[in-house]
């Protein structure tokens, strides 16, 4: 069996449990190890919990913010911590993971605001826009997209790239893969997926932009870095965006991954492509960097 044949294997025969506490307690219970030459700095940002990861030989001056997934409802900085410790290392740069509040207890926009804050927080601490980069997967990644949206609506200057892995950019969850693709993902359906988006909406029209960014206006995102697995239901959230993104003028690369799952990145350590997916994510950041610092000489 290939590697992602056996994971699947493992995740279909742990099953997934009801109720919140054991849901919660479910993607902890996931959660990759945390290498052992990765540093952690704990820190409170805009209010909220948060903690600053970096591999030996991390660059300064520079930074990543990392918004987890969990469906606005499950994660927090320890179920993303390896994940996150492994970008950190890919980047050759701190990352910082924010512990953002959760639904159903904090349902929207208490997310939204979260990050929205942190990253004015970061920019009046003098952190320049092309000096931060945003990361996110699944609700992460459309949490990272809609902060763009909202920061863009503020007036305020946008990070000069953003990477969003699976993201979860349509909570009408309407895409066709839920119905081309619902029998290849063991990680979600459509049924948990409209759960989660019930719960985080809490009464928001689910395509409402700053809940669902496919449906904003686009224009003037910064570069992205969208990722995708074959196999995903919310297939169709990566590549719906990207075509609206690319009419927009947006500079998207788009990656589909053969046969991956939803976060795929998580399984790193059985996963090659988890790996691989992960050292491209840093090397796509080190690429709006340079064309950064070369925007720079010339102007």
């Amino acid at each position: 069996m290939s590697e992602i044949d056996v994971l699947i294997a493992q995740i279909q025969e742990a099953g997934w449990p009801d109720g919140l506490a054991a849901e919660r307690a479910a993607m902890e219970a996931e959660a990759p190890p945390l290498a052992a030459d990765i540093a952690v700095e704990p820190l409170t940002l805009a209010g909220r919990p948060a903690e600053i990861l970096s591999a030996p030989g991390a660059m300064a001056g520079e930074l990543v913010l990392y918004l987890h997934g969990g469906g606005y409802v499950y994660g927090s900085l320890s179920s993303h911590r390896g994940l996150v410790g492994e970008i950190a290392r890919a980047a050759g740069q701190r990352v910082l993971q924010l512990e953002y509040r959760l639904a159903p207890e904090h349902p929207h926009p208490a997310a939204l605001d979260d990050a929205v804050a942190a990253v004015r927080t970061l920019y009046d601490d003098g952190l320049g826009p092309d000096e931060l980069v945003l990361v996110g997967d699944s609700a992460g990644g459309g949490l990272v997209l809609a902060t763009l949206l909202t920061l863009k609506a503020i007036g305020h200057p946008l990070p000069r790239a953003a990477v969003c892995l699976s993201p979860w950019t349509d909570l009408t969850c309407k895409g066709e893969s839920y119905d081309r693709r619902g029998d290849r993902d063991p990680m979600i359906d459509r049924t948990l997926a409209l759960k989660l988006s019930r719960l985080y909406a809490n009464g928001s029209a689910p395509d409402t932009p700053a809940v669902s960014p496919l449906f904003g206006d686009l224009t003037g995102l910064p570069p992205l870095l969208i990722q995708v697995g074959e196999r995903e239901v919310l297939y169709s959230d990566s590549k719906d965006f990207t075509n609206r993104a690319l009419r927009a003028g947006v500079d998207v690369t788009f990656e589909e991954w053969p046969d991956m799952i939803h976060v795929w990145h998580l399984y790193f350590p059985q996963l090659t492509q988890g790996r691989q997916a992960i050292d491209r994510i840093g090397r796509f950041i080190a690429s709006t960097r340079d064309r950064s610092a070369q925007e720079d000489k010339r102007q």
